[in-house]
Parts: structure tokens; sequence; C-alpha cells
């Protein structure tokens, strides 16, 4: 992302938000930082680990990164993929995130399948596909102990202030002590799979993907209210020692103070 794509920059208590035009130029703009952040981690560490996020912009940055512009730009033998959440549902159901970032954009980039790590909606239970979905981290990062550090990870936000799928006055708020966990939110009768907080804190650049006038009063609350991650969890992802940027279209910051 150019200079020249940003809007303004508004420093807030929780984080600075960058904001840009439309829809179109946030998901140039993400994808910019994409190769960014796996240029910078192949070239430290040899490794990348990205955690995406589901959702309209991430569909539209994939696209862009699929294309011949971008996706020789992208060490994918070197990136390993995961997701921030997941809906407990089948893989090729078209309500689940990987299976709609593996149809409309990953199936088109030489990303090795191996290195692509989907939630395992297909065991017995969310609580399984947690357990399993935190071995498979701990593997691909070789660390059988501790807080994995992702190199970029994607989050977007609710018109009711949750992420992944942190949602208000949710179990899964409170655990601290797993990678990940499922999740049962009772306003929509249904089961998630998320990652959990100490992950997102871990990131060594976490980067909040906001579009349309419909998130502008949340995000509002979000990073100029009052602490209440209860209700608004997505006040609650604060990186101990790496980046943290709000990259929101001029119709979701529309409500902001400048």
């Amino acid at each position: 992302m150019t200079a020249s794509n940003v809007l303004r920059r508004i420093d807030t208590p929780r984080g600075p938000v960058d904001v840009v035009a439309d829809p179109d130029v946030l998901a140039h703009a993400a994808a910019d930082r994409f190769v960014a952040a796996i240029a910078a981690a192949v070239n430290a560490r040899g490794r990348a680990f990205v955690a995406l996020s589901g959702g309209s912009t991430p569909k539209r940055m994939g696209k862009l990164l699929a294309s011949p512009a971008f996706r020789e730009q992208v060490a994918w033998d070197r990136l390993d993929l995961f997701w921030g959440d997941e809906r407990w549902v089948p893989l090729d159901s078209p309500e689940s995130n990987a299976g709609e970032a593996l149809r409309d954009f990953i199936g088109r980039t030489p990303i090795p399948l191996e290195r692509v790590h989907p939630f395992p909606t297909d065991l017995d239970t969310p609580e399984d596909a947690a357990a399993a979905y935190e071995a498979t981290i701990r593997a691909a990062f070789g660390m059988p102990e501790g807080i994995p550090r992702f190199d970029l990870i994607l989050l977007g936000m609710g018109d009711d202030g949750h992420t992944a799928s942190l949602f208000p006055h949710t179990k899964a708020l409170a655990v601290r002590d797993r990678l990940a966990t499922a999740n049962f939110v009772p306003k929509l009768d249904a089961d998630r799979l998320t990652l959990t907080y100490p992950v997102f804190d871990a990131g060594r650049e976490v980067l909040f993907l906001i579009s349309g006038a419909g998130k502008a009063d949340t995000l509002r609350q979000v990073v100029q209210g009052p602490d209440d991650p209860e209700r608004l969890p997505s006040q609650a992802i604060r990186p101990e020692s790496g980046s943290l940027l709000w990259l929101a279209d001029r119709p979701a910051a529309a409500d902001l103070d400048r």
C-alpha cells in the first residue's frame, strides 16, 4: 500500500486507522501488505505463516493474489496458510471460509496443498476439531509449547464488534490456555471454531479489514469508545510486540473523530 492510497490516518487509543477510498482499494492495499509480509518473513526466517479471514474483502484480496501481477511476487513454497476461524460446516459448503478461499483463489496459486491448513470440520465434534487444529499449528511451527507467532493475521469485524469467531459474551473470550477453541454462539444457534486471543496477540502484524457504512458506528465504538471487550471483542486484540493496523474504507470510517 502506497501513501497515495491512504486518504488519511487517524490515531486512536486502539491503534492507527488508515482510511482508503473504497472496497477495491481496500482489497488492493490488503494484497500489497500480504506480499510485503511474506517477503519480510521469508527473508528473515525462511518461512512465512499467515492466518486468513473470511468475508468479502479477503475474497477480493485473494482474487488479486491469484492474478499474475501478484502471484509471481509470493514465495508460495515457503508459505503456510491457516484460518483465524471457521464455521462448523464441511469444506465443500459455500459457508466454509477455507473452502471458499480454496475455490476462489488458493487453487489458482502454486502453493503446495500440504501447506494449506483448514480447520478439520470432518471430525466428530467442534472440540475435536479445535484440538486437532492446535496440534496442526504446533507441528507446522515446530513448537510443542508456547504461543507461535504468525507473520500476518488478517481479521474482520462484525457489526456487533466480534472478530474471528470471538463473539460478544461467549465462552471463547475467556480461553487463554489453548491456541484454538470451539465456540457455541447462542444468537446464531451455531458452533464456530476460532483461534484465541493469545494467538492473535502474538502476531507480528495484525491487520483488520473493515468495509461498508454498516460498520461505521461499531468501528467508532471499538477504536474510540470506552473499554468493553465483552460486548466488543475486537477491542481486546492487542499485539504484545507486533503491529496493529485498522484498514477501513471511507464509508466504514465515516463516524471516526478526525
